[in-house]
């Protein structure tokens, strides 16, 4: 009778945690209260040194506000955020991605700086970045690199 008690406490157990991640992944899959971010127009202008700048746009369509905390990728070892302000740029920690809103990296305002490049990608290539944001998962992106003086606000 102990072992059949046991097996009881068992499947009493595993069938309660069973319900607790149905109900709260019921929520999640709703997509309520959480950032809901998409990436556009990304790409990186051809580097003319061993630096490189990168740019996208980050759309959030949820109810609740996210930040970009880092970026990473092969090409470099010391990828950082850069806003520009009074035409000076700094790193900075994190940009936050407001709900129901976006954050643009664009030239001549706020961008990912790649530093010490480990090869050159030509025009043509894509360098595979990895964001990194404070509630959502990461997300990987591919910059189409191209021309160093590509500026698509221009067109």
């Amino acid at each position: 009778m102990n072992r059949r008690t046991t097996a009881l406490s068992v499947a009493v157990a595993l069938a309660a945690s069973l319900a607790l991640t149905g109900c709260s992944s019921s929520s999640d899959a709703a997509g309520d209260g959480k950032p809901e971010l998409k990436v556009s127009g990304a790409f990186m202008p051809k580097p003319v040194t061993d630096m490189a700048g990168g740019f996208l746009t980050i759309t959030n369509d949820g109810d609740t506000a996210d930040r970009l905390t880092s970026v990473t990728s092969p090409i470099s070892d010391d990828v950082t955020i850069h806003e520009t302000k009074d035409q000076k740029m700094r790193e900075v920690k994190f940009f936050d991605i407001p709900a129901n809103g976006k954050l643009s990296l664009a030239r001549g305002g706020n961008h990912i700086m790649f530093m010490s490049l480990k090869e050159k990608p030509e025009q043509g290539d894509k360098v595979s970045v990895e964001l990194h944001f404070e509630k959502s998962g990461p997300i990987k992106v591919d910059l189409p690199v191209e021309a160093a003086n590509h500026n698509p606000q221009q067109h």
